[in-house]
């Protein structure tokens, strides 16, 4: 969040402390308030609450207070109703006031923190399917990369890079899926509802949710100003903050490369990479350092959100911001992660060579004993260990071991023939046998990968879709107000 608070002033207006001064609106506020006013007043004259020659005056004034605005060349920073209504009574004159009708700054605050994060949201998602789509696309690149794959930071098993992924791709599917639901949750209205419980007007509600665009209706006049407002930035912020997590981790994986002289995985010179000032050698993976450093801040921004509302009373100010979460922060972190996609580079043959100088592929030992020759899995298991260990003590690669000592080695272990082969066991200590011949549903082999590539970028399809649709319905409802306002002015 911004170093400046952004937050609605408290209920009472107060002289000695000019809290308005203090706490300024920030996203698109103010373009909000304007559309909010124009819902009103449309809604006062349905609903008979204003006469329809005042409610006339009163729509041409709050054209001309935006057009002056406009004209005036400055951008508007606040968006509190006190700060507003001089403008629109030298305007208009005393039934300026009208248009308050049955309102409070409760609800208007609430109706803008709404709006808010629903622009915020349609902005986070999208630049979230773009690093999705550029996720997949350098996915579908390397469904035959073989890399060395980690746990507890120790070369575990060989995967493929496409593998590795759509992992990633997978979270961030699931991060888009946690901002669309708490869409659905804050797409709905509450203004209407007054300081927290309506007013002696007949104020349609459900008018103004649709002049809104809004797609529900907060109908709890308390909740609506005291409760939801908590819990729908907490929403918003709790998605942010996994995403923030999961992003960081990734940054980190890539950038543990840079520490090897020879990495299997670059970003590309240029824009992504910088230079040292002093060491003309050294590459430094600027973008992923960023991301990584962004990623945190946002978490940290997001904790923010939690902390400014915990241990506090309902319909105290701290918590009624009219931009809750921005979205500065994230789409900043969503659209880095997207252009470091754009720009990894990996060299293959030096991936295989990492997996090659491991003893990653040991694990198959045990299952190709069990599966050829029935050999409990415990005893393959122990054989493979031991043969870790011999290799190791001679400084010798997995593959660099005598096959008459593997013999050696099985047979002090069990008193048995190896029952595999020469070539059988050099088959599966390959990495290429243990990475392609999975079995198992979601695995690295390439049919797996190849479907859920498929899968992926269905669900990328489908999620543009809506985002199209949820767009497109805000556009309509934007346009139906546009053409109710205009009708009242006459114009």
């Amino acid at each position: 969040m911004s170093n400046t608070p952004n937050t609605q002033s408290p209920a009472e207006h107060s002289g000695a402390l000019d809290i308005n001064e203090a706490f300024r609106s920030g996203g698109r506020s103010p373009e909000f308030l304007d559309q909010i006013n124009k819902a009103c007043i449309v809604m006062l004259v349905e609903a008979g609450i204003v006469p329809r020659e005042t409610a006339a005056r009163i729509a041409r004034g709050i054209a001309t207070v935006i057009e002056q605005m406009k004209a005036s060349g400055t951008p508007r920073r606040s968006a509190d109703y006190l700060d507003y209504e001089p403008r629109l009574t030298a305007v208009v004159g005393a039934d300026a006031s009208r248009l308050h009708s049955g309102r409070s700054r409760q609800d208007l605050a609430s109706a803008m923190a709404r709006m808010n994060l629903r622009d915020g949201l349609l902005q986070e998602i999208d630049a979230l399917i773009r690093a999705r789509e550029k996720t997949l696309t350098l996915a579908a690149q390397h469904t035959e990369t073989i890399i060395p794959a980690y746990t507890h930071g120790v070369q575990a098993q060989p995967t493929t890079f496409a593998h590795y992924l759509l992992a990633l791709a997978a979270a961030l599917t699931r991060e888009t899926q946690r901002l669309r639901e708490a869409y659905a949750r804050i797409n709905a209205n509450p203004l209407g509802s007054a300081a927290l419980a309506t007013s002696s007007f007949p104020i349609d509600r459900k008018r103004l949710q649709v002049l809104l665009g809004f797609e529900g209706l907060l109908e709890n006049a308390y909740d609506a100003n005291h409760l939801a407002p908590v819990d729908s930035a907490l929403d918003v912020a709790s998605a942010l903050s996994i995403a923030a997590v999961q992003i960081g981790q990734f940054a980190q994986d890539m950038h543990t490369q840079y520490a090897d002289p020879m990495p299997w995985f670059l970003l590309a010179t240029g824009e992504l990479t910088g230079v040292s000032s002093i060491m003309p050698q050294k590459r430094n993976p600027a973008a992923l350092e960023q991301l990584r450093a962004q990623s945190s801040i946002l978490l940290g921004e997001m904790q923010t959100v939690f902390l400014i509302s915990h241990n506090n009373r309902t319909g105290m100010f701290d918590y009624r911001m009219y931009d809750p979460v921005p979205c500065v922060r994230a789409l900043q972190v969503f659209k880095l992660l997207a252009q470091v996609m754009g720009g990894i580079v990996v060299n293959k043959e030096r991936a295989l060579a990492e997996v090659h100088a491991d003893y990653s592929t040991t694990t198959e030992i045990a299952d190709a004993l069990m599966q050829k020759a029935d050999v409990p899995f415990r005893i393959g298991h122990h054989f493979a260990s031991k043969l870790t260990d011999y290799g190791r003590g001679n400084k010798l690669k997995i593959h660099e071991i005598p096959y008459a000592e593997a013999v050696r080695i099985y047979h002090e272990q069990t008193q048995q023939a190896l029952p595999l082969t020469e070539a059988a066991f050099r088959e599966v200590i390959s990495a290429e046998y243990m990475v392609f011949g999975r079995k198992g549903i979601g695995g690295p082999q390439l049919r797996e990968v190849n479907r859920m590539l498929a899968a992926e970028n269905e669900g990328v399809a489908a999620d543009r879709a809506w985002l199209k649709a949820g767009t497109d319905k805000l556009a309509h409802a934007s346009a139906a107000l546009e053409a109710a306002f205009k009708s009242l002015t006459g114009v």
